[in-house]
């Protein structure tokens, strides 16, 4: 019975024993801390673990990042800040009440180090800590050049706390730790674009210009693009840049891409839809550089801003990919993200016709507002042999998915098939509508449905129906053919965003 015993408690013993060795460790690690001198840092560590007091450091550095105008940027700031409030929430319910370890006595810390105002909470794990390393990793996970701008300020902060004698070094590792964690989660939540499904995109042989000789970009001065032509200039100098407004758009495209060997576009998805009708028509390679409000097929294709564009351009790095087509009557145009009849036409055409004097996002709410609760009819139209009521018609250039909790985006621009969705007429279109956009893609119930095909006909369209292709709006008649061109445009694309 006592060897049992004995044998029991020996495992007891050396947990107690190790638990007691990690404490004193950490005991002499925080009074070497505070008897060490660090050159210059009694004025900065002090005053910098101060200002990430509440965020408010964090919260300055996302507001800098977003300031920059990079989408990469902004994200890299929400995802910072997201993983920070998971953070702080995580230590404030649980951490804190989980260990109630005092806080360091401050006799080997020298006075002009210390905090005029000491933290009352219990010491473990560190808050600060914690979201400067959340902060830190939620950017880098966006951005590993950000992030590593970002990390020397986090580490500092954490270091700040084990300096001025509020943590001891086991609390801040452990916030440190917890951070990261957090910024991981929310990863997992909704993932970063590099960890998407990787593009099935075939590589496309386009030509390399080191300089920008060769390419014409036409730039729409309506999307405000001055800074992205900036840009593009100082990446390829030899580049010809012509800034016309949305009336001669067209035709300075002819013209551009009748004596350029890769013709450019700078502007929102209506100005890339009519660059790309045109590359096709006369062969050539398109280089996009985003400047609308949203940038869907930039996006999606993985170019993001000018400079991203200049290396693929120099490089010669370019894919190919699907373009939607539809055709009535003798009427034809193309759609690189989407094409749709119903509903979407009408918000499309109230959103332009309010966005000049209230903004874009006010206009497409209040767009959403008047054409819903107007009171009008579903579409009537012939679809797959059998006559039907619809509120909506979607045709997407490839299958759009959602991205964690993010709304939907596109993987693959060159899979061959259309992604359409259907939301059959019913008593209001709200209700609809909004369960269609909740349930995703691919479902099939009594209100909504989707399918993937290579081809779509719609027919006894009524004369005067609205059909609306990436923000462009048109009126067709009859019947619609809605199609599918394979792999028909080459467009640069740096093969390693990163």
């Amino acid at each position: 019975m006592t060897a049992d015993i004995i044998d029991l408690t020996v495992p007891q013993l050396g947990r107690h024993a190790l638990r007691e060795n990690l404490l004193k460790l950490d005991f002499r690690l925080f009074e070497t801390a505070a008897t060490r001198h660090w050159p210059g840092a009694e004025r900065v560590l002090p005053r910098l673990s101060r200002s990430a007091n509440h965020g408010v450091l964090w919260f300055a550095t996302a507001a800098a990042l977003a300031a920059t105008g990079s989408p990469r940027a902004r994200r890299a700031a929400v995802r910072g800040l997201t993983s920070l409030a998971v953070a702080s929430a995580t230590i404030n319910t649980v951490g804190k009440r989980s260990v109630r370890r005092a806080r360091p006595v401050l006799d080997a810390v020298p006075r002009a180090r210390q905090l005029k105002r000491q933290p009352i909470t219990t010491s473990f794990p560190s808050g600060h800590a914690a979201s400067a390393a959340a902060f830190a990793t939620g950017v880098a996970l966006e951005s590993r050049g950000l992030g590593a701008v970002v990390a020397p300020i986090a580490f500092s902060v954490a270091m700040s706390r084990v300096y001025t004698g509020v943590h001891f070094p086991s609390d801040v590792l452990a916030g440190a730790a917890l951070g990261a964690g957090a910024a991981f989660a929310v990863r997992r939540l909704a993932p970063t674009r590099d960890r998407s499904a990787p593009p099935a995109r075939p590589h496309a042989t386009a030509p390399a210009l080191p300089d920008g000789e060769g390419l014409v970009l036409v730039a729409n001065t309506a999307a405000g693009t001055a800074d992205r032509v900036r840009a593009l200039e100082d990446a390829l100098p030899l580049a010809e840049i012509v800034e016309c407004a949305p009336e001669d758009l067209r035709d300075e495209l002819e013209k551009a891409a009748a004596r350029c060997r890769v013709l450019g576009v700078c502007g929102g998805d209506g100005t890339v839809n009519t660059a790309a009708g045109i590359a096709l028509r006369h062969g050539r390679p398109l280089a996009v550089v985003p400047g609308g409000t949203l940038n869907h097929f930039a996006l999606d294709l993985g170019v993001e801003d000018a400079r991203e564009v200049g290396r693929a351009v120099r490089r010669g790095e370019a894919v190919r990919v699907d373009v939607g087509r539809f055709r009535s009557g003798d009427q034809e145009g193309v759609f690189l993200n989407t094409c749709s009849l119903g509903v979407h036409p009408e918000l499309v055409r109230e959103r332009e016709r309010w966005s000049d004097r209230i903004g874009g996002r006010p206009a497409g709410g209040f767009a959403a507002v008047r054409v819903l609760s107007s009171g009008r009819r579903p579409l009537e139209a012939r679809l797959q042999g059998g006559r039907h009521p619809l509120w909506l018609l979607f045709a997407g250039n490839g299958t759009y998915h959602r991205l964690g909790l993010v709304p939907a985006r596109r993987y693959d621009l060159a899979d061959g098939r259309l992604d359409v969705r259907v939301v059959h007429g019913g008593r209001g279109p709200s209700l609809r509508l909004l369960a269609a956009a909740l349930a995703g893609p691919l479902t099939r119930s009594p209100a909504h449905a989707g399918i993937r095909v290579h081809r779509l006909q719609v027919d006894d369209v009524a004369p005067g129906t609205l059909l609306a292709y990436d923000g462009e709006v048109t009126e067709v008649a009859g019947g619609v053919t809605l199609e599918k061109l394979p792999e028909a445009l080459i467009v640069y694309r740096p093969l390693d965003p990163n």
